[in-house]
């Protein structure tokens, strides 16, 4: 479903601030498979999504989406192929238009057409049975405006815009990582919920190593812009938190050691 290869990225190339983004990254992901990302801040993560969603062209390399090469096809031509969900949950929707007008224009993602246009009685119906089965009593209040909504009631209404098209790709990127406790956990459920349900195939960036381990079919750790390891799910079961942070601690500490002696940290780490 996805085809990454040997993609490079360099923010502010050509002067004294620039940073090397994404290394050489090669990935590819099957249909339906869901992973996880993570790395520390500035390891490549967000990047590598924003390329996939076509947020911008790379210097180098290609970027395939269900056998089709997308590199040069900038975001707003992947709509229909690739739905996000971002880290602020003010992000993704039109906090002027209300929950119906909001979810209706999920509905003609990539159409021409304006979004109230056919938001009909029996379009309402079905949006309000798909707001109630999100469990933020939200289904009897689809007229307020979004942008009225609390953060973690607006991220839910996000994630369910995101899936009500069949994306072929679903990214997210850290789309908990700014809400209370609760709010997280229930869009995690709903995640993953609507993941199984339609088997999208996904790329989830985090955060929480405990999310990281919890979640998916596959874990992938980045490091400077470098994919630094790729964990099946039988792997990634067998592990803690604290060994994922003994590999990024492994990782730092070779960066300062002679070639010969980070080569037998990391191999005796894997």
């Amino acid at each position: 479903m996805i085809r990454v290869r040997d993609l490079q990225k360099t923010f502010h190339a050509g002067t004294p601030n620039a940073v090397i983004a994404l290394r050489d990254v090669c990935l590819e992901v099957p249909p339906g498979q869901f992973v996880t990302l993570i790395g520390t801040n500035g390891s490549g993560k967000s990047t590598l999504l924003n390329a996939i969603a076509g947020a911008f062209l790379p210097e180098r390399g290609q970027v395939e989406i269900a056998g089709r090469n997308v590199t040069r096809s900038p975001d707003y031509r992947r709509a229909r192929e690739v739905a996000r969900v971002f880290q602020n949950p003010f992000s993704g929707t039109a906090p002027a238009l209300t929950i119906a007008e909001n979810l209706h224009l999920a509905d003609l993602r990539g159409r021409r057409y304006w979004p109230w246009i056919g938001l009909t009685a029996a379009c309402r119906r079905d949006y309000q049975a798909q707001v109630e089965a999100l469990e933020m009593q939200l289904e009897e209040r689809l007229d307020n405006l979004i942008g009225t909504l609390s953060g973690g009631q607006r991220q839910a209404l996000t994630l369910l815009m995101a899936v009500r098209a069949r994306p072929k790709v679903l990214l997210l990127d850290e789309h908990t990582a700014a809400l209370d406790p609760k709010s997280a956990a229930q869009v995690i459920r709903l995640t993953r919920r609507f993941i199984e349900r339609d088997g999208l195939t996904a790329l989830m960036v985090t955060h929480s190593m405990q999310q990281a381990l919890e979640l998916g079919d596959r874990l992938i750790m980045m490091y400077h812009g470098r994919i630094i390891d790729d964990l099946p799910a039988e792997t990634k079961r067998q592990l803690t938190v604290d060994d994922l942070l003994e590999k990024f601690e492994v990782i730092r500490q070779a960066e300062r050691l002679t070639p010969e002696l980070a080569a037998n940290l990391s191999r005796q780490y894997r």
